[in-house]
């Protein structure tokens, strides 16, 4: 069984946190949730906008992101159908709960002065399309049915993948795995595969994944900013 249900949240770098909170609120109408220094990181703010109780957009920013620059087609792709580095957010699309929701919003984009092309019916899903700040590319987008493996997985598309028909069915129905309750210990970081996270300090990489696990749980502060 799936244990992963749903987005909790995107984090989006940014260098003008007003600049997106401002756009996600009007634009979209998304509520600010939470804006607070970013635990364990220096000098950086987390930003949260409501997608519903569960699941949230979020931002980071700190001063020295303003100075890395953003170039269409490397670090952003620009519009939802161009290319940008591997790793790196292509689009995002938000759900919204059936047609008259997507005009609704449509409406809504286009009288704030916000270009947005669409709908596209995709079969799969609808859509429309659009631009955020810094560069953003943004959809939202309903379905009204859960999405048909049998249908929408191409056989042409696959062999291009270089999937076997073995394989296809290991990813269309993932291997269920019993889990030991926490207690598999932390993997030896010289051997392991890994991927292993990237963008620390000489060092600190090692040190941080060597923490113990119920140390780690309560390192950094958990109450909220303001006592209410």
């Amino acid at each position: 069984m799936n244990k992963v249900e749903g987005l909790h949240h995107l984090a989006i770098c940014t260098a003008d946190m007003k600049a997106q909170i401002e756009f996600f609120t009007d634009k979209l109408g998304m509520e600010l949730q939470a804006l607070y220094w970013m635990h364990g990181v220096e000098n950086t703010w987390h930003g949260f906008l409501r997608l519903n109780d569960e699941s949230s957009v979020a931002f980071v920013c700190n001063p020295d992101i303003q100075n890395i620059p953003r170039v269409l087609g490397e670090s952003h792709a620009g519009n939802p159908g161009a290319n940008c580095a591997g790793g790196a957010m292509q689009h995002v699309a938000f759900k919204v709960k059936d047609h008259a929701e997507l005009m609704a919003m449509r409406d809504r984009l286009r009288s704030k002065g916000v270009p947005v092309m669409g709908p596209l019916e995709h079969g799969m899903c609808c859509s429309i399309y659009f631009a955020g700040p810094e560069n953003l590319a943004l959809e939202l987008s309903y379905s009204l049915q859960p999405i048909n493996q049998d249908a929408w997985i191409d056989p042409e598309v696959v062999a291009l993948a270089g999937i076997s028909e073995r394989e296809l069915q290991r990813y269309k129905r993932p291997a269920e795995y019993v889990d030991e309750g926490g207690a598999v210990p932390q993997p030896n970081l010289v051997e392991a595969p890994g991927p292993h996270m990237a963008n620390y300090p000489e060092g600190v990489y090692e040190q941080v994944m060597q923490i113990p696990d119920d140390v780690m749980l309560n390192s950094v502060p958990s109450e909220p900013p303001v006592t209410i």
